[in-house]
């Protein structure tokens, strides 16, 4: 197959200078620097990260083995930035499924042909399109982006290219190289570690449609009163909650959050999505159960800068308990597959 030039192109203008915040994303508002003392307790919190992994994560699976609470708590409380990037592969298995395929990433870059490359093409500058590295038109952080997301398509063709898979890709690519991202979304969507999520981005959106079939009976469950006013409204999770699941909380929430969400997400599965939408609902439960129709939408989908307080948001998540319903979910389905 002849080989495809990927890295020829036309440098487009710089972005003008402007103050950025510490992701690399304009800032939206002036942010106080943290005071000598976080700095001091970040330090500290980042050498137990480091003698808990180990060099280039030697001693996790060690740690993981001995101590299975002590590494969710920690990661329950957010993994320091510095070392984000490679927990993350670490947690996900993408480390593992690298280095079983050696070559393999830039074989599908360099020799394969996608069909949705013009569509990939497309949708790049829409993804992070205020963070600094995908902000210069054809620049390495689009280019690296058009890479991971092309070499996907090739990967695995049953699913190719859908809009949504880029913002997972672009936030993999701020904390690892065009090669650990591709191999850590190949995780996410096969399932190395936890279920597989490619039934997100399949044609129908099969996994979107159940997983909101799902929310909408735990939010009916938690929450009687107000599923009880989004069915007068009619309002369904559709309507404001598929985003939350296809990129999980990356496009559209505050940055900060959204890194809080996927360390968790990363490790303890999809169950995190559930809980922090059902936590905003619960959040601003006594101000929705209120509000008509347009206004619900609105809120639904603009919710306060209080509630986006990771400090706030996450701990109410993790008080939710959803395990139940999955375990019933789970039986009632092998029941109905055991009779086909």
């Amino acid at each position: 197959m002849e080989k495809k030039i990927i890295d020829d192109y036309e440098p487009g203008p710089l972005p003008s200078p402007r103050k950025m915040d510490r992701f690399g994303f304009l800032k939206q508002e002036i942010n106080n620097p943290p005071d000598g003392l976080a700095k001091g307790r970040e330090e500290r919190r980042v050498r137990k990260w480091r003698k808990m992994i180990g060099v280039g994560g030697s001693d996790w699976k060690h740690y993981v083995r001995r101590k299975p609470h002590v590494v969710k708590r920690r990661i329950r409380k957010g993994i320091p930035d510095c070392l984000r990037g490679l927990v993350w592969q670490l947690i996900s298995g993408s480390r593992d499924l690298l280095l079983m395929n050696p070559g393999v990433y830039e074989q599908l870059v360099i020799y394969e042909t996608s069909a949705s490359e013009l569509d990939i093409i497309r949708d790049i500058s829409r993804t992070f399109p205020s963070h600094v590295f995908f902000q210069q038109r054809h620049g390495p952080g689009q280019r690296s982006l058009y890479n991971v997301l092309k070499a996907y398509s090739v990967y695995d063709r049953d699913v190719g290219y859908v809009q949504g898979m880029g913002f997972l890709a672009g936030l993999l690519l701020l904390y690892m190289s065009e090669e650990d991202a591709f191999w850590l979304l190949v995780a996410l969507l096969k399932g190395a570690v936890h279920a597989p999520m490619e039934g997100l981005y399949q044609v129908g959106l099969p996994l979107v449609q159940q997983y909101l079939c799902l929310f909408d009976r735990l939010m009916k469950e938690h929450m009687p009163k107000l599923g009880e006013h989004f069915t007068q409204e009619m309002i369904n999770p559709s309507m404001y909650a598929s985003q939350w699941f296809i990129t999980v909380f990356s496009y559209s929430f505050p940055f900060h959050l959204a890194l809080r969400i996927w360390d968790v997400f990363l490790y303890e599965g999809v169950k995190i999505v559930f809980k922090v939408g059902l936590a905003l609902l619960k959040y601003r439960h006594d101000d929705l159960v209120k509000l008509p129709f347009e206004k619900l939408i609105h809120a639904l989908r603009n919710f306060p800068d209080d509630a986006m307080d990771p400090d706030t948001l996450l701990p109410m998540a993790y008080s939710i308990k959803v395990l139940s319903f999955f375990v019933w979910v789970a039986c009632v389905l092998r029941k109905i597959l055991s009779f086909i």
